[in-house]
């Protein structure tokens, strides 16, 4: 839900609610995994939950429409993969890469024309700690392209999604 509330929505809602601000959250994700689309999947090992990646269209995340770092590339409408959150148990395992596929199959399903992301580049200084944005390489394998680089470490890459709609 960070994502999806600007940052001054957070700082309120987080000082004036405390503990209250979890339940808040959880309330508005309820009621967003309720809808036609939802604001991720997640990865299963049979019954057991071993991952999350959050995705949906780019106007879903009002904390993008000031970021330097995941600012807009052009006014196309994109969805964005934000996030991934895979357990350290379950780390290494393929786990984010099949979350990806499932976020490319998901946004593509749902007549998404590009899928956007904002990765992580290990190779040219970023950090393990941002880790949940995804890897560059691992969006690389799926056939992303970088469009952008607002952040030496932190580039912009795209994928074009198949149009079925004629």
């Amino acid at each position: 839900m960070y994502y999806r509330m600007t940052g001054s929505e957070w700082n309120h809602v987080s000082a004036e609610l405390g503990r209250e601000m979890r339940q808040l959250t959880h309330d508005r994700l309820q009621t967003l995994a309720g809808s036609e689309c939802p604001p991720g999947l997640i990865a299963f090992d049979h019954d057991l939950p071993v991952g999350w990646v959050s995705l949906g269209p780019r106007q879903d995340y009002r904390r993008l429409e000031r970021s330097q770092v995941m600012k807009a590339v052009d006014d196309r409408a994109v969805w964005s993969v934000i996030c991934f959150v895979v357990p350290s148990q379950y780390r290494g395992q393929g786990v984010a890469h099949a979350l990806l596929r499932g976020a490319i199959a998901f946004a593509q399903s749902h007549n998404a024309e590009t899928l956007e992301a904002y990765p992580v580049d290990r190779e040219a200084g970023g950090k393990a700690q941002a880790s949940w944005f995804g890897s560059a390489s691992m969006f690389a394998a799926a056939g992303f392209c970088e469009v952008a680089r607002h952040r030496s470490d932190r580039p912009v890459m795209r994928l074009d999604l198949p149009n079925d709609r004629t």
